[in-house]
């Protein structure tokens, strides 16, 4: 699951309607939140490594292959690091699913059940444990994710607007628009 909100702030005003989402193959995703330009020219260069990637090795890249890439690239840039967190979201060829969120050195957290980042994260943490379970189908899956995003939201002032949430199955990539409050 990749959640986005579709807005980005400063302070309180808004300052863009839409935040970095890219489904790198059928099945994986990968979500930035931070800084705006940073989440465009770092989307940039990823796009230009995970083609090189296909190219060199003829085969899409896998999760655990491209949270490698993504910690390589941030790690990097430690000294003058992108103010982005990366959120990666896949499933193998067995239907296993991998997380991982990074924060903005590249230091992986590749939990079992979810990941969180962003500004609402510390409120997303309790609903996540409160809410997902294991072994849910993506109907529950976006449920849970939906009630938590709206509930976490609600207490925090920078969060809202709603969300764009994209659950990764076998077969596909379901993404569906959540609406939020716009206060």
């Amino acid at each position: 699951m990749i959640r986005r909100p579709p807005r980005s702030t400063l302070s309180s005003s808004s300052a863009a309607s839409d935040v970095y989402k890219r489904q790198v193959n059928k099945r994986c995703v990968v979500g930035l939140t931070g800084l705006r330009s940073d989440q465009q020219t770092f989307s940039q260069k990823l796009k230009f490594r995970t083609e090189m990637y296909k190219l060199r090795e003829e085969r899409h890249i896998s999760g655990k292959a491209l949270t490698g890439m993504i910690v390589s690239m941030l790690y990097e840039a430690r000294f003058g690091p992108w103010f982005i967190e990366p959120v990666i979201a896949s499933l193998n060829e067995s239907g296993e699913v991998y997380l991982c969120a990074t924060d903005l050195i590249g230091a992986p957290n590749e939990p079992q059940d979810y990941v969180c980042a962003g500004t609402s994260s510390e409120s997303l943490h309790g609903m996540c444990e409160a809410l997902w379970r294991p072994d849910m189908d993506a109907d529950q899956l976006f449920e849970t994710i939906t009630q938590a995003l709206l509930s976490a939201s609600d207490r925090d002032c920078l969060s809202g607007y709603g969300a764009t949430v994209v659950v990764v199955t076998k077969d596909q990539v379901i993404t569906r628009l959540v609406n939020g409050r716009k206060d």
